[in-house]
């Protein structure tokens, strides 16, 4: 589109690549992701929105092409190794331990971001420790008066502010949110985009998303995937009247005033 970046991206891809048994589901990707922005990857059905998502999360190893994020070289790395330089993510499907509250989901991750690390078998008392932290994050995502209920007992739009509180308990510098609105009432909908509005103070947000209404809502620039390449970048209002986005969307592009 020729739309300059508004700051300099603290998440970049070049040349990203992935190819799977002959199939190459991103091809050539180039991404460049402010710092401080809302950035949403779109496009239809089989664009390879998830596949890019899944490289720059670790979850897949390019075939070629580099990723840095802050200025380090993170091609190749590991999902954990990722997320200790500031990455974090949520999924598009929820999983969470049933039986545990959603304050005890927080108080295990809280802890697995210290020397403790995963270790269950911690009393109580050593958990305490991190309970005012976890009651805070509750409090972001809107959780707070369900802090003490069986997670598996929560509607499915409090499910997703759980795991989002989740991936803000590892204090990300970069937050990436599968479909973040995914099979949720409008109502829900409409929650949780005011709840990334809340949440992205002093980070970067990416997401991939189908809702077009909500890339509306929240997204300062937006790249169009389509066959694993990308088809057109920019502001939303620019990008929507694009007549290649257009035609992508069959029409459904549209359909965000």
């Amino acid at each position: 589109m020729g739309t300059p970046v508004p700051e300099s991206p603290v998440l970049t891809a070049r040349s990203l690549v992935k190819d799977f048994r002959g199939f190459r589901a991103v091809d050539g990707v180039d991404l460049d992701v402010a710092d401080g922005a809302v950035h949403a990857l779109v496009g239809p059905n089989g664009a390879g929105k998830t596949t890019l998502f899944h490289l720059l999360t670790g979850f897949h190893r390019p075939t070629a092409g580099r990723i840095h994020v802050g200025g380090r070289d993170l091609t190749g790395k590991r999902p954990e190794q990722i997320a200790r330089h500031g990455v974090a993510r949520s999924f598009q499907i929820t999983s969470l331990f049933p039986q545990m509250t959603p304050r005890e989901h927080l108080e295990l991750a809280l802890q697995a971001g210290t020397t403790l690390g995963w270790r269950f078998w911690r009393s109580d008392r050593a958990l305490r420790r991190f309970t005012d932290r976890a009651l805070d994050l509750l409090d972001q995502v809107g959780l707070a008066a369900h802090a003490d209920e069986p997670a598996g007992a929560l509607a499915y739009g409090r499910k997703r502010a759980l795991e989002l509180a989740l991936a803000l308990a590892l204090d990300p510098r970069v937050l990436l949110l599968d479909e973040p609105t995914a099979g949720m009432g409008t109502e829900d909908i409409d929650r949780t985009v005011e709840l990334i509005r809340r949440i992205r103070a002093g980070r970067t947000v990416v997401m991939v998303e189908h809702n077009m209404t909500v890339v509306a809502a929240l997204a300062d620039r937006v790249t169009v995937l389509q066959a694993g390449r990308v088809l057109v970048e920019g502001p939303y209002a620019e990008v929507r009247r694009d007549h290649r986005v257009i035609s992508a969307y069959l029409g459904d592009a549209r359909a965000a005033h």
